[in-house]
């Protein structure tokens, strides 16, 4: 895992409350097995052409609760697979949060407003920092707690469990 992350801002309309229907619709749930495929119809029933813009290390920010409705592994996967490098918001649907660690997707909590689409954005992950270099902007991120972060070193859970056999987190 990269600990310095740095890509461009993409956000949406609503911005709270975006939920994993929205992320990945369920109708592609069971009709798409590969991620790679699933990851072209990521975030299109709320920006239809998000899959061809977005490049790989690039980075969603949004407001309240993101990640809420259904549990859906597919969402975080398919952000991932279409190169999204980190998520920032203000706050993450619980499930949402545990899932996108589980996969390997930093997830960061802080203030999103100052943000605008299409800042270039360079994220801290060891001192949760995320910076705005050309408007000199730093704001602090609340921590990822550790256990979430020996996931992230490792790729994700299941990295994880064939690296250490089991759960490993000292």
């Amino acid at each position: 895992m990269a600990h310095i992350l740095k890509g461009n801002a993409h956000r949406f309309e609503p911005n709270d409350d975006i939920n994993t229907d929205y992320i990945i619709s369920g109708r592609y749930k069971f009709k798409i097995d590969e991620m790679a495929d699933l990851a072209k119809h990521v975030m299109e029933d709320i920006d239809p052409g998000f899959a061809a813009r977005v490049s790989p290390g690039d980075l969603i920010v949004a407001g309240r609760n993101f990640g809420c409705g259904s549990s859906r592994e597919q969402a975080p996967r398919a952000l991932k697979a279409a190169g999204v490098s980190a998520v920032l918001a203000k706050s993450y649907a619980r499930i949402f949060y545990r899932s996108s660690f589980n996969v390997g997707l930093p997830l960061l909590q802080c203030d999103t407003d100052w943000i605008s689409a299409g800042d270039g954005l360079v994220i801290d992950l060891t001192h949760g920092e995320v910076t705005c270099p050309a408007r000199a902007v730093k704001v602090t991120t609340a921590p990822i707690p550790r256990i979430m972060c020996v996931l992230l070193e490792d790729g994700g859970l299941v990295e994880h469990l064939k690296k250490h056999g089991g759960f490993a987190f000292d």
